[in-house]
């Protein structure tokens, strides 16, 4: 699983982000790292107190609930509140792999992760995510406003950044179907609805979505 979304935020919801987080308050990335990835975690995180996250973050989980591709994908039962992340020249996130739980006590299993770009492209060089899957790994720099999604058992890592800053949201998704190949089926099945919803009859319509949600109510959990 790795799908990249386009357009989660406006035009307008990046200028603001942008602009809250330029004068955010920030802590060391450490703070929210276990101890393994502590070792290898180079970067800044915005304060979960500071004004700019409780102006930022129900914003982008807003986007996150209006988006229909990050719905279908990601099959959200609980959604972590975002950590809002800064690598300035020399930051990195050496490989790691998510927590399995996360929360204070834990109350979300991590199945799916996310990274929504803030920064844009041309304003910071280095900063890839990079995601290590089985026969390859995959490097994902995406415009501001775009996301992308990987299964969380998925090990990564953040390249350093040479130029500029990289801003990002980060997400931790518990899934209602908690099985990726299963999520994937699912995905798949949404997207090819959607592709052939003018060209075919109505009973054929029928007859996709009851596959659909047959197999959804047979692998959700809620």
């Amino acid at each position: 699983m790795l799908i990249q979304i386009p357009n989660v935020l406006t035009k307008d919801e990046v200028e603001y982000a942008l602009r809250e987080l330029k004068q955010g308050a920030y802590e060391d990335g450490k703070v929210s790292a276990g101890e393994i990835a502590g070792q290898v975690k180079q970067n800044l995180q915005l304060k979960r107190d500071a004004e700019a996250m409780k102006k930022c973050a129900p914003m982008l989980l807003a986007a996150l609930k209006r988006n229909a591709e990050f719905q279908a994908a990601a099959l959200p039962l609980k959604i972590r509140d975002p950590l809002l992340n800064r690598y300035d020249v020399g930051m990195t996130y050496g490989l790691h792999v998510d927590n399995a739980l996360m929360g204070e006590p834990a109350t979300i299993r991590t199945d799916v992760s996310g990274t929504l770009f803030l920064s844009s492209p041309q304003d910071y060089d280095g900063g890839e995510l990079v995601i290590q899957e089985i026969s390859a790994q995959r490097r994902v720099k995406l415009p501001a406003g775009c996301m992308v999604l990987y299964a969380s058992t998925n090990s990564h890592r953040v390249e350093p950044v040479t130029r500029g800053t990289r801003l990002a949201g980060i997400f931790w998704i518990q899934s209602m179907v908690r099985d990726e190949t299963k999520r994937d089926i699912l995905f798949d099945l949404n997207q090819i609805m959607d592709s052939v919803d003018k060209k075919i009859d109505p009973a054929e319509k029928m007859a996709l979505a009851s596959i659909y949600h047959n197999l959804l109510r047979q692998w959700a959990e809620t």
